[in-house]
């Protein structure tokens, strides 16, 4: 399967899950990441952007602004903005408009929206990963990866949307935890039930739904009330087994860059499994069994977190 493929099964799962059943007429979709290499692709440096606000903005085609719309990131970074009617967003962009997790300032380039769904009075369009940057490239980044991104467009707002600038409210920050982002880690799923680990949580939290981390086909599976929490307690049944594994390896890929999987990744072969047979629930979840195993090489790198 192709990324952009995949990016419209991940967009498409996100804007269900946020729309939460009602019936919408034109939904945008898209996630926000930190670009920490600056060179304009997602990599497994890159994580995604919490509290990050996202305009979509539209003009005619004497250029002159038509529409516009802002939205912010949750915490897995993705935004999902709902236009009434069948607008044409054919003209329209996605850019970051706003700081959020303390990646950088400086904004990458917009990007088109692209129809991906029609049908009835309903339309979904899909944005490719809009980018957030620090000033520099990070120590650890490829130096050949440190090329220049293009410029980004800002769009220039009549007086009537135009809005004083804003100091961002940043997110409380969790206890930092004594491991390095950098370093080899698997944990396994009752490492993450633990109280004295629980500063490696740092997306979401273990009241956060199910529904909201992997969308729409996870909830017709396990419900709007499952948390992440209760998700790890699964246990006795093959579907149960595979969201618990599913969500230990998400916190895992959150927690280090060297683990097996990228969040994305989780969450598409989940969502996949779901879809599939039960033999496939069985193979992805023993996957994801071995993955936070660390395939018998890589050990759990928890230790108490401070104040626990």
């Amino acid at each position: 399967m192709d990324w952009p493929l995949k990016l419209f099964l991940t967009a498409f799962l996100v804007a269900a899950a946020a729309i939460d059943g009602t019936q919408a007429d034109a939904t945008v979709s898209g996630t926000v990441f930190c670009d920490q290499c600056k060179d304009g692709q997602i990599s497994n440096f890159d994580y995604p952007l919490y509290g990050t606000k996202v305009a979509v903005s539209c003009s005619d085609s004497n250029g002159q602004l038509t529409m516009w719309r802002e939205e912010t990131t949750n915490w897995f970074g993705n935004y999902a903005m709902r236009f009434e009617g069948t607008p044409d967003l054919s003209s329209c962009y996605a850019q970051v408009s706003g700081s959020g997790q303390g990646c950088g300032a400086v904004a990458g380039p917009p990007r088109n929206l692209k129809l991906m769904f029609r049908m009835f009075d309903v339309e979904m369009y899909a944005v490719d990963p809009l980018v957030s940057e620090p000033a520099r490239p990070m120590s650890y980044c490829p130096r050949s990866s440190a090329t220049p991104v293009p410029a980004p467009v800002t769009p220039v707002l009549p007086p009537s949307l135009e809005r004083p600038p804003v100091s961002p409210r940043l997110p409380p920050m969790p206890l930092l935890p004594p491991m390095s982002f950098l370093e080899a880690s698997a944990c396994p799923y009752w490492n993450w039930t633990m109280p004295e680990y629980q500063c490696y949580w740092k997306v979401g939290t273990p009241d956060t739904k199910v529904a909201v981390t992997f969308g729409l086909v996870a909830a017709q599976r396990y419900g709007t009330d499952m948390s992440l929490g209760m998700a790890l307690k699964g246990r006795g049944e093959p579907y149960r087994t595979l969201l618990r594994e599913a969500t230990t390896a998400l916190l895992n890929s959150y927690n280090s860059v060297q683990f097996a999987y990228h969040p994305l990744g989780v969450i598409q072969d989940l969502n996949w499994a779901l879809m599939g047979s039960t033999r496939a629930v069985l193979r992805t979840g023993l996957r994801f069994t071995r993955a936070n195993a660390g395939y018998g090489k890589v050990s759990c790198k928890f230790s108490p977190c401070k104040g626990s």
